[in-house]
């Protein structure tokens, strides 16, 4: 699935029905998907999404000259020897109308304000704390000799007045939410994610709850693993259950999806050449079918329409789209990567919508599909040292390919390129895989999160995150924002907006 457009290619024998390939048809998606007008939210649901406006700094960080270390504010010139503490400047308003003089000195914690007066900083490792005869008064040793500027942070050192710390199209991560912070900018304007239903179709299918299968009855894995990979793209979804095999009542159940305000409706079987398979024609008299077959392994009967509503707003705002995904549990989920995916990254301002590739080795051998290119299911993993001249990525296949068998999607994390040959490619041979999933670890902890939390309060912030792991552990995490500032309400610690940053770091 690269960004070169496809020409259209025969699977079949000459007489039957011309296919596109798998390249031509996911340009024709991006090419009529548009993205989905901004949007403005909260800070904490922002992570992972586009950024719609350009954010630029209100005022320069630091506001004020800081120090850079826990010591003494002094004056350079004076060198090495005792002197007077005046007075303490610690990360708030404290030292606040007091100047340092020469022969005199303050102390002053990271991210303090320097006094006026003085023009350097030393360390409190090269001092010594000397107590007086009253308790009242302080004086302190200074050891090293400095020189001007030594441990300050000027005015702006960081970001200037009015600097763009954002452009519209960055997608926001922790650090970009931790910008976001640090500038105040508590609600952005942002592209969203789409608004996905879910549909399965099919006579045979039935709910997973039931306990003992009639003949002929198969649970319904499609809705609950396309449900669960939409909601990993970020999107909000709608479960709209299981379609019998009827024209008319899949027809009603259709036009309800359309009108509830989705953006893509993803519907799993009735795609093929069956006298049941009633979904393309559906779709057919809904808008434009803009494909219905695509040259590939797993998911040839794969349906793409663009469907407009019969009175809309606006026909470009408006514009919705649908995807009959093949029945077979792994032709669905293989689709939903392939051409889903980008369709939503595209939808969500994405300036590239692609998945990733790497060039890979093959642990194993493995022979090609004669008449179809092939996207093998496959576990990469980085190994310095497997036998050949150089590290890199290998690729071990999750085994039997067959479209039914949902086993050879189990930690899979990537889809081997394989060509239309018939013949065998050796171990060791390079070929390309897209990415999948994250190739580092096939256990994600995913974080919860209260919207309720604030930044910048009176008191002292404390959430806890739960992340379980694949093994049903949990951990609980604790972020707490330590500053002076925040504690005695004069202000949101702006100087290290860590809590958003990390908080937001835990979820994704």
């Amino acid at each position: 699935m690269g960004e070169n457009g496809g020409s259209k290619v025969s699977c079949d024998q000459p007489t039957k029905t011309m296919m596109i390939s798998a390249n031509e048809a996911l340009q024709i998606v991006l090419s009529v998907a548009r993205r989905l007008p901004p949007v403005t939210v909260p800070l904490h649901e922002a992570i992972g999404k586009v950024l719609a406006q350009e954010i630029t700094a209100p005022d320069p960080l630091p506001p004020y000259p800081a120090s850079m270390k826990d010591g003494y504010a002094v004056v350079a010139l004076d060198g090495p020897g005792e002197y007077p503490i005046i007075t303490e400047s610690r990360a708030g308003n404290d030292g606040v109308g007091v100047t340092v003089t020469p022969g005199t000195v303050a102390y002053v914690t990271t991210g303090g304000p320097i006094p006026e007066g003085a023009d350097a900083v030393v360390q409190v490792e090269d001092t010594e704390l000397i107590k007086g005869a009253s308790t009242e008064s302080k004086s302190v040793r200074i050891l090293v000799q400095t020189s001007q500027g030594v441990d300050i942070r000027p005015v702006g050192c960081d970001i200037t007045k009015d600097d763009v710390v954002l452009k519209a199209g960055e997608r926001l991560g922790a650090a970009e939410i931790g910008l976001l912070a640090t500038v105040g900018v508590m609600n952005v304007k942002v592209y969203p994610s789409p608004t996905i239903a879910v549909l399965s179709t099919g006579d045979e299918l039935v709910e997973p709850t039931i306990g003992c299968l009639d003949r002929g009855q198969i649970r319904d894995s499609n809705r609950a693993m396309i449900l669960a990979a939409a909601a990993q793209q970020h999107c909000k979804v709608l479960d709209l259950g299981i379609a019998c095999d009827d024209e008319e009542r899949l027809g009603r159940i259709l036009d309800d999806a359309f009108s509830a305000g989705i953006d893509i409706l993803l519907t799993s079987g009735g795609v093929s050449m069956g006298d049941r398979d009633f979904v393309k024609p559906l779709l057919e008299k809904r808008g434009k079918v803009h494909f219905h077959k695509v040259c590939m392994k797993p998911g040839k009967p794969l349906t793409f329409a663009e469907i407009i509503p019969e009175s809309p707003r606006n026909t470009m705002e408006n514009k919705m789209f649908a995807f009959g995904l093949p029945g077979n549990p792994v032709s669905c989920l293989v689709c939903f990567h392939l051409f889903v995916v980008p369709a939503i990254r595209h939808l969500a301002g994405w300036a590239n919508p692609y998945l990733p590739r790497v060039h890979t080795r093959l642990k194993q051998s493995m022979k090609t599909d004669p008449v179809r290119p092939e996207f093998h299911r496959a576990i990469i993993r980085w190994e310095a040292n497997d036998g050949s001249d150089s590290p890199g990525f290998v690729a071990e296949s999750t085994g039997h390919q067959m479209s039914s068998r949902l086993l050879s999607m189990k930690s899979a994390n990537a889809l081997l390129e394989l060509p239309a040959s018939g013949s065998v490619i050796s171990s060791g041979t390079p070929v390309t895989a897209i990415l999948i999933s994250d190739f580092s670890s096939f256990s994600v902890s995913k974080g919860s999160v209260s919207p309720e939390i604030g930044y910048g309060t009176q008191r002292s912030v404390l959430k806890e995150v739960i992340a379980d792991d694949a093994r049903g552990s949990e951990y609980r995490v604790a972020i707490l924002t330590v500053s002076d500032t925040v504690a005695s309400g004069a202000g949101p610690d702006r100087r290290y907006p860590n809590f958003p940053m990390l908080l937001f770091y835990m979820i994704i």
